[in-house]
């Protein structure tokens, strides 16, 4: 599922950082470059970022924070609670987002197919330059030593090069 955003999250040790850039397009015009898609959840323990329509992520960060609020901020529970709500509610079923989400010890991504992912090697990239930035992230956390939020930036500058859909207006938000 691609969107017209990049929405890249690394975790390094007990540091987990995300980052989105700030361009929402209509079509092929740019109607935004400063947007946030980023949100701190549950006690700031949280984080998240999404990608696509978002009217539709709204509505998915309330539902997921309602779960984080029923299941005691427990990021896996929530995210599969939330994961199945989407898939089997007419409404919710026709939202067209995903959403990353993270606390210190997990790092998840979630869709409308029902999916919750574990990233094999601590990155995650959606959106339409969710691949260039999740490789550019690869190869800074296996060959530097930057800080997960030092990787998020340097990453989504790379990507803001290449994605037509990708900014330079860059929001980090960390934990840890």
């Amino acid at each position: 599922m691609k969107h017209g955003t990049t929405i890249l999250a690394v975790k390094r040790g007990t540091q987990v950082a995300i980052a989105g850039d700030g361009q929402i397009t209509t079509g092929d015009v740019v109607v935004k470059n400063t947007a946030n898609k980023l949100r701190t959840l549950y006690r700031d323990t949280v984080i998240a970022g999404f990608a696509g329509a978002v009217a539709d992520a709204l509505t998915l960060f309330e539902r997921f924070e309602n779960q984080l609020e029923k299941h005691s901020g427990q990021l896996r529970r929530a995210a599969v609670e939330l994961a199945k709500e989407w898939r089997t509610d007419r409404v919710l079923r026709r939202l067209e987002a995903s959403l990353v989400v993270a606390d210190r010890q997990d790092l998840l991504v979630i869709s409308g197919e029902g999916d919750v992912i574990e990233p094999d090697e601590s990155v995650i990239g959606i959106g339409s330059g969710g691949g260039y930035a999740q490789a550019a992230a690869t190869a800074l956390l296996r060959h530097s030593q930057m800080t997960a939020a030092e990787i998020v930036r340097a990453s989504m500058e790379i990507v803001a090069r290449l994605c037509i859909y990708t900014n330079d207006k860059i929001t980090v938000l960390t934990l840890g």
